[in-house]
């Protein structure tokens, strides 16, 4: 051990001094990731020592009110972030694949504390994490836990935790939290992501360059702006599109390996499904688990059935829609490319086009432009 905490020492003086500027591009890639590896082993390791010091009743510096304030104030973290990295590695014994893969520095406490908490999915929650990041693994997790509660017990609990707060924080600035059931939740957010959408795209043309974070503030005030003030929403698709299995909807209710849920929102009640046809801007897809029976558009927006099942993702999840390229999973900004190109004859349909982000829609039009399958002048790419 002696001799590890040396090791430490000579990789610490050794970062201290890398200069990146010194590198080509190319070595700079594969360097990233390797120390991007041992920075989750570093991660771990330091989350077990602290483990077993504090199960030694063995802490730093005397003044600390405990051993977790210590830990806190020495990784430069939060008192929960510290507990939350202790539980994980306390967890993460009694699921010797999870744990493994935190000693290979294959995945990342925060990947760790999403498998460790479903232990009956460990191996699918593995693989994901393995090869993509905690969003992925989040996503899945979720989905598997909530498939583990009859709908009518997920909505009486997301029902019950639905809370708004606010606050005036140092600078004066309100801030607030809030969870809404999917219902409520994913309409408004779906409302607030298509006026950013469109604000980024008034922001690209003024030439101002703006985080997203910022845009979806202000497209929070416009669209909470009242009646009469600036800002109306044109939200060009649907507030909420529901999925529902076509013998599910006809029955009432659902059987195993059936499916009703919200789009980006996660399973409900049929009830509750027959109940929000009556919303004005909604969409509800009935489906056999592989083909799309019936679009059906309630409400004054009517956009092309094609868009409505774009929007949906893969059968049968219908799960929503991100980045097509494996490992990359922007859901923002999304553009729809041609799997064969307009140019050399392919069709505007389900099968042939797929959702990219900007930058991998890039390289796949640049890709086909090589394989002449597009025109030889390029187009002026967004600055």
């Amino acid at each position: 051990m002696r001799r590890l905490g040396e090791l430490v020492e000579e990789l610490c003086r050794a970062l201290a001094a890398f200069d990146p500027a010194l590198l080509p591009g190319d070595e700079c890639a594969p360097l990233a990731e390797r120390l991007t590896r041992a920075a989750k082993l570093c991660d771990t390791a330091a989350a077990r020592a602290a483990a077993r010091a504090i199960e030694c009743g063995a802490r730093g510096d005397a003044g600390d009110a405990s051993a977790v304030e210590w830990l806190a104030r020495v990784a430069g973290s939060s008192t929960g972030a510290v507990r939350a990295s202790l539980a994980t590695v306390k967890q993460a014994e009694e699921s010797p694949a999870t744990r493994a893969a935190l000693l290979a520095g294959e995945v990342s406490l925060e990947q760790a504390a999403e498998i460790v908490s479903l232990p009956e999915h460990e191996a699918e929650l593995l693989d994901v994490a393995k090869t993509s990041g905690l969003r992925p693994v989040k996503d899945l997790a979720r989905t598997r836990r909530c498939e583990g509660i009859p709908p009518e017990e997920l909505h009486a609990r997301q029902r019950a935790a639905r809370e708004f707060k606010h606050w005036k924080d140092e600078l004066g600035m309100i801030r607030f939290r809030g969870a809404l059931p999917p219902e409520t939740g994913v309409p408004f957010i779906n409302r607030i992501d298509t006026e950013a959408d469109r604000q980024w795209r008034t922001a690209r043309r003024e030439g101002r360059r703006e985080a997203r974070s910022v845009l979806a503030a202000d497209a929070f005030v416009a669209l909470t702006a009242p009646p009469d003030g600036a800002g109306k929403s044109t939200a060009g698709r649907a507030d909420l599109v529901l999925v529902c299995d076509l013998n599910a909807y006809r029955r009432g209710h659902t059987h195993d390996g059936e499916a009703c849920h919200i789009v980006d929102g996660g399973p409900i009640p049929v009830s509750v499904a027959r109940e929000l046809e009556k919303d004005a801007f909604l969409k509800v897809v009935l489906h056999d688990g592989v083909n799309i029976h019936t679009v059906a558009h309630f409400g004054r927006h009517r956009p092309a059935t094609l868009e409505t099942a774009l929007m949906l993702g893969a059968p049968p999840e219908f799960e929503g829609v991100s980045c097509a390229e494996n490992g990359c999973d922007r859901r923002y900004g999304l553009e729809w490319d041609h799997v064969d190109p307009c140019a050399n004859g392919g069709e505007t349909s389900l099968a042939n086009l797929r959702p990219e982000c900007k930058p991998h829609h890039w390289d796949k039009t640049e890709r086909d432009r090589k394989a002449g399958l597009l025109g030889r002048s390029p187009p002026a790419r967004a600055p």
